[in-house]
């Protein structure tokens, strides 16, 4: 009986190991399938909702002056997709179109064969079997050799340069672009580039063990971190100092050598340093980065000379034959207002820029705020840091009086920053570096004069910054609101009257407050310019035509009938347009008086032909000087406003 109890046991046993073994060996044959099948398709964990989208941008292998860009978002879930190239981008202020830059865009299978795609507008892509596609892949162009070939061209530092081997100008926001709904998804960036190019970029860089030669890999928090993010490659060139806790990495490409980053970043770094200074404990960022590229005025270089903003740092775009003195005016200018914007929008900003809408923007209603404080802060801490003098910041706040009287003195600001991207508004965007600067000038006086001296507007932007910080924006119509609460019943006046309102400011009313009064002087100009900062002459990129400008010409001009508008032909027998304008201006510094001169030009389609002799040029011009009879009071507030 024992041994039939053992012998069923043992019968028992086997079957159940036979039973094990043939489930285990479904398991091994089901994996092996698995893999089998994943080896051809998308994987089960790789949903597009759950993970990273990565970038890869080849800058090794041009193309016709055009990178290969691969995109991989992961697994869609739904059948209908959009992938999008911004239409415009936050600092602009335009519809650029970013997609006319891409071209042959394809979608791949996880087998590797083109699924359907179609473009349904100029930045718009439309995958309508999502869930079939592993990548994208197309190729971009750059916009620097394109500049002088379309109506308007994208500003150069928002735009791309594509130089095979020696220099890559890298707005993302050209290159990569945002799938629909997944626009807050992270971003893994990777650049393959030439090994003897280096890289300067405010993106996070991959840990160390990712890298290799030639390949750099960043991530991005969220699509708004690609756009604000540019990046340059090019030779070695870069200078890195500290400014209190900030490190500031200064990239320069000198197509010519005519200036390297060791040339600049003494100036940079005084200047920044009294930015800081003046800044006081408003701290946003621990690095900055400044990318400066040198035009060198050939045919297919960027003409669109200025700065672009990102949160920490600024692509800057200046023309190579700058003399030095002047250069280093400019760069002071315009880095300092882009530096000034970690105080605004970086710290203080408007849903419409945090939530940004890159293909249907909506617009803030507060540019007064973001570009005119930010410039009145890029002049007055000059004069606060002791870079200028007193005078010389006058003559700047006065320049820009007369700069503003070229637009529409009786337009709402807020009602144009909100419109900005259509007309009649966008004509007039440039004044926000002019009467936006005056804007954030008398608020800074009244609150001065209300304050006793105590406060000013650094002071307000430093409160709004506590209050919400870079992380939490604002709905528009709560700014001002808040300003009241934050100040005095005389902001609130001003900002309804002149801001929200169409009534012109009379600037004197706040000159007064300061002991300054506003008068007129006659002085001495150079032919072709009257002063520095203000030529009589202009070009045209696209056409390369020099023209005056339409602004009160000095006494020679006038007496020699020029005319706003008229555009150069030639003088004394010379042809001059855009190639030749320096030539133009060297010519211009020999002249003496008693020299004949003979001017041809075309007014109105017509050809026009002027002469005369040369005589010593004058101008009458405003002028804004401090009241010799001003009041201790008057006196007192003016020394808070500017040193306080």
């Amino acid at each position: 009986m024992a041994l039939v109890v053992i012998w069923h046991h043992f019968l028992k046993e086997t079957l159940k190991l036979q039973q094990t073994q043939q489930n285990q060996m479904k398991k091994i044959l089901l994996i092996s399938a698995c893999a089998l099948l994943l080896s051809c398709g998308p994987k089960l964990d790789d949903l597009a909702v759950n993970r990273v989208v990565e970038a890869d941008i080849d800058l090794v292998n041009v193309e016709n002056d055009m990178v290969k860009v691969r995109i991989d978002p992961g697994r869609f879930t739904e059948e209908t997709i959009n992938y999008y190239i911004p239409r415009t981008v936050p600092g602009t202020y335009s519809n650029d179109d970013y997609g006319k830059y891409v071209e042959n865009l394809k979608a791949f299978d996880y087998s590797g064969s083109e699924v359907t795609v179609n473009k349904t507008d100029t930045n718009t892509w439309e995958l309508t079997n999502a869930t079939e596609v592993d990548y994208l892949e197309y190729l971009v162009n750059d916009t620097f050799d394109t500049e002088g070939e379309v109506e308007e061209p994208v500003f150069s530092p928002a735009g791309s340069n594509i130089e095979a081997g020696e220099n890559y100008f890298l707005n993302l926001h050209m290159f990569v672009g945002y799938f629909s709904g997944l626009d807050q998804r992270p971003y893994e960036i990777t650049f393959v580039h030439p090994e003897s190019l280096e890289v300067t970029t405010s993106l996070t860089e991959m840990t160390p063990e990712k890298a290799s030669a030639g390949v750099d890999t960043f991530y991005a928090e969220r699509y708004f971190e690609v756009t604000d993010n540019p990046v340059m490659y090019a030779k070695p060139d870069t200078e890195t100092f500290l400014v209190n806790d900030i490190q500031v990495t200064l990239s320069v490409f000198s197509p010519n050598q005519a200036y390297s980053a060791a040339s600049i970043s003494d100036e940079m770094e005084k200047m920044m340093a009294a930015q800081k200074k003046f800044l006081g404990d408003l701290n946003t960022t621990d690095t900055y980065q400044i990318l400066l590229f040198f035009s060198d005025m050939e045919e297919t270089s960027p003409t669109g000379f200025g700065a672009l903003e990102h949160h920490t740092s600024t692509t800057v775009v200046l023309p190579e034959s700058m003399p030095e003195p002047m250069l280093l005016e400019t760069m002071t200018d315009v880095v300092s207002h882009e530096f000034f914007h970690i105080v605004t929008p970086l710290s203080i900003h408007a849903e419409e820029i945090h939530f940004f809408d890159y293909n249907n923007p909506k617009m803030s209603k507060h540019l007064w705020m973001y570009e005119g404080v930010t410039e009145y802060f890029a002049n007055l801490f000059q004069v606060n840091q002791g870079l200028i003098d007193n005078q010389a910041f006058y003559d700047r706040i006065l320049r820009k009086i007369e700069n503003s009287r070229r637009y529409n003195d009786e337009m709402s600001f807020t009602e144009m920053s909100e419109n900005i991207l259509m007309p009649p508004y966008k004509e007039n965007y440039a004044n926000v570096y002019e009467k936006g600067a005056l804007i954030g000038m008398c608020i800074d006086l009244i609150i001065r004069e209300q304050s006793q001296g105590e406060k000013g507007i650094l002071w307000l932007m430093k409160e709004l910054s506590a209050f919400y910080g870079k992380d939490q924006p604002f709905a528009d119509d709560e700014l001002i609101p808040k300003i009241t609460s934050l100040t005095y019943p005389e902001v609130a006046d001003f900002l309804t009257t002149h801001v929200e309102g169409t009534e012109p400011i009379d600037y004197n009313t706040y000159f007064t407050k300061a002991g300054l009064q506003m008068g007129t002087d006659t002085i001495t100009t150079a032919v072709l310019f009257r002063d520095q900062q203000t030529p009589f002459i202009d070009a045209n990129p696209q056409s390369k035509e020099i023209f005056f400008r339409d602004i009160p010409l000095n006494s020679l001009l006038t007496e020699l009938g020029i005319q706003g508008g008229d555009v150069i032909q030639s003088i004394n027998g010379t042809e001059y347009n855009l190639d030749s304008a320096q030539q133009l201006v060297v010519a211009s510094m020999g002249w003496q008086e008693g020299d004949p001169i003979e001017m041809v030009v075309l007014r109105d389609g017509e050809t026009v032909e002027v002469s005369g002799t040369i005589s010593q040029p004058t101008v009458t011009v405003d002028i804004l000087r401090e009241d010799p009879d001003a009041t201790q009071e008057q006196k007192a507030l003016r020394e808070a406003w500017l040193k306080g």
